[in-house]
């Protein structure tokens, strides 16, 4: 994709450049092209962009969007919407990361991840189990307690004012607590695939199946994003905690791939026809 000052006009794009913002921090190519793209927008203010790029950049960082779930917890504590306890880790020290660890309240298991959510190799994580497997954190990272499930995840996709609500699999519960149990590293992509079928994914056969969140509360919790972040189209990874039935958000996704989601494009049409009639329908 390139972009170039005399192209268009457009009236509306639709964009998948979080790889080249992600890119342009060390690739001179990538650094041209998103150049390129902003020198068009500032060129044509008039264009409407699915979503601006002030706001993908933001949820690029990991912990910036944890931040945001945060907040939209201690705005929503009326529906019980909870973020499990975060903390960013930036250092290799380990004394440090242990004591900011028991600071923060983080309970093990804890899940880390990637600081940057886009990319492969933002699917790469680990369980850590106790103290000495922070050695397993490799920085510049986040650490998340790690909330018990019932190995079902709830992918939510956002196109505009419609969302579509996809259950997939996703890591099966541990005892709560520090354990001497290895460091587990997976792909996230891999797990939680519609199709995957993983030991990781595998519950007790008398683990007890979470009721799924209420359709209510999601389209609440969808309306209250969209504002939030001033974006049409993203994905929310909501999970059920297994022990206390609570709706807990862990992840927020720029423009997921949307698979499962049914009637996708027909969605996104719709939203790009309501964009351009509120543009050009007289004040």
């Amino acid at each position: 994709m390139s972009f170039c000052r005399y192209q268009g006009p457009f009236d509306v794009i639709v964009h998948k450049l979080s790889d080249v913002i992600v890119e342009a921090e060390h690739d001179s190519q990538s650094q041209s092209l998103l150049a390129n793209f902003q020198a068009y927008l500032m060129l044509n203010p008039q264009t409407i962009i699915l979503d601006p790029l002030p706001a993908m950049t933001k949820l690029l960082d990991r912990f910036a969007s944890y931040c945001i779930m945060n907040t939209l917890q201690n705005s929503m504590a009326e529906i019980c919407i909870c973020t499990p306890p975060y903390l960013e880790i930036s250092t290799c020290d380990q004394s440090a990361i242990r004591e900011t660890v028991d600071r923060k309240q983080l309970t093990y298991p804890l899940i880390c991840k990637t600081r940057v959510a886009h990319g492969s190799r933002s699917h790469e994580m680990s369980l850590i189990f106790s103290a000495d497997g922070l050695k397993d954190a490799r920085p510049p990272c986040v650490l998340q307690s790690f909330v018990n499930h019932g190995a079902v995840l709830h992918k939510v996709f956002v196109v505009g004012e419609e969302h579509f609500i996809v259950e997939r699999p996703s890591l099966k519960d541990f005892p709560p607590g520090p354990c001497d149990r290895k460091t587990i590293f997976f792909n996230s992509h891999e797990v939680s695939k519609p199709e995957s079928c993983s030991h990781l994914t595998a519950l007790d056969e008398n683990t007890p199946r979470m009721p799924p969140p209420s359709r209510g509360i999601m389209a609440a919790l969808v309306c209250r994003l969209r504002a939030e972040l001033g974006m049409a189209l993203f994905g929310v990874d909501v999970i059920v905690d297994s022990q206390t039935r609570t709706l807990t958000v862990i992840d927020i996704n720029i423009f997921p791939g949307y698979e499962g989601a049914p009637q996708f494009f027909s969605s996104l049409l719709r939203h790009i026809e309501s964009v351009l009639e509120k543009r050009w329908s007289p004040k």
